[in-house]
């Protein structure tokens, strides 16, 4: 039991987690500051349903894209070994986990107010409909960038029932952000993508001006993040963990050269999980003293 639930954390990745959910609280944080937060229904109750909304949907997007990419990822060496093409979780069985997780995150919206379980199809189809994408558009990062930037309104959505500006900015920021990084992460396959007639920014524009692209869509990036920070009206606080943001975003490209792609694991996981989890901390922090002065 215990090796069957590992074998399904690892095929979701489930460690990636770390890239979108520091946002996710960015957004329900910007919630219960909008909101009248001492007379808020108990917000523990309202926000494990946002973080199993989180990990249903993600698990629904990860599963199905390896279910489709199996084919893919068995001919190519360095994805031969993830469970479905090793043998270790079959397909059939990882349809039916991305089917369990849909349904459970439908339902899960369910329980937090009526605009989440409207928009819970239209999420579904956005992260779902990332895994085609490589099949027809270059274009694929963005899709998956805008799946990932769902977190932090999403989030903000279920405390509040509705849209605000500041939750928007930072999802453009995770959109860009995301979309960046894995440009970086997609310099693997530049060969293989190319050979099998996969669409991606390093198989069109080739390795060198594949980076200068991440590089634009990274201070696009921090630009939505300066834009949230001036509208939102942040401390000092915010303005810290913008500058250890900016730090990272700059120092994953330092890593990662055309000729050099030893790095890239680095660049992708480490760099930018360490840049997400700070950013929010310091972020959570200035709303926390905003919300008690």
């Amino acid at each position: 039991m215990v090796k069957s639930i590992k074998n399904y954390l690892s095929l979701v990745t489930f460690a990636h987690t770390v890239f979108a959910m520091p946002f996710a609280f960015i957004g329900f944080s910007l919630g219960l500051r909008a909101a009248n937060f001492e007379t808020y229904k108990p917000w523990w109750e309202l926000l494990i349903l946002v973080l199993l909304c989180m990990v249903f949907a993600r698990s629904a997007a990860m599963a199905f894209n390896r279910w489709l990419d199996a084919d893919f990822d068995a001919i190519n060496p360095r994805t031969a070994v993830r469970e479905i093409p090793a043998g270790i979780v079959s397909k059939r069985n990882a349809m039916i986990f991305v089917v369990f997780s849909c349904i459970a995150f439908v339902m899960t919206t369910y329980f937090i107010n009526a605009l989440c379980l409207v928009l819970a199809p239209v999420a579904l189809f956005v992260i779902l409909f990332y895994s085609y994408t490589k099949r027809f558009t270059s274009l694929c990062h963005l899709v998956l960038g805008l799946g990932l930037s769902l977190s932090p309104i999403g989030a903000y959505i279920a405390v509040t029932g509705k849209f605000a500006f500041v939750p928007i900015l930072f999802s453009l920021s995770v959109l860009f952000w995301v979309s960046g990084f894995d440009i970086i992460y997609a310099l693997q396959d530049e060969e293989f993508d190319r050979v099998n007639h996969l669409r991606s920014i390093p198989s069109m524009l080739g390795l060198q001006r594949a980076l200068r692209v991440s590089e634009f869509l990274h201070i696009l990036s921090f630009a939505s993040i300066l834009t949230a920070g001036i509208i939102g009206k942040f401390s000092w606080f915010y303005w810290a963990g913008a500058a250890i943001f900016a730090y990272f975003l700059i120092y994953q490209h330092t890593l990662v050269k055309p000729k050099d792609l030893s790095r890239v694991n680095r660049a992708f996981f480490t760099s930018n999980g360490i840049a997400s989890v700070i950013f929010s901390l310091f972020v959570l922090i200035d709303i926390y003293l905003n919300i008690h002065t």
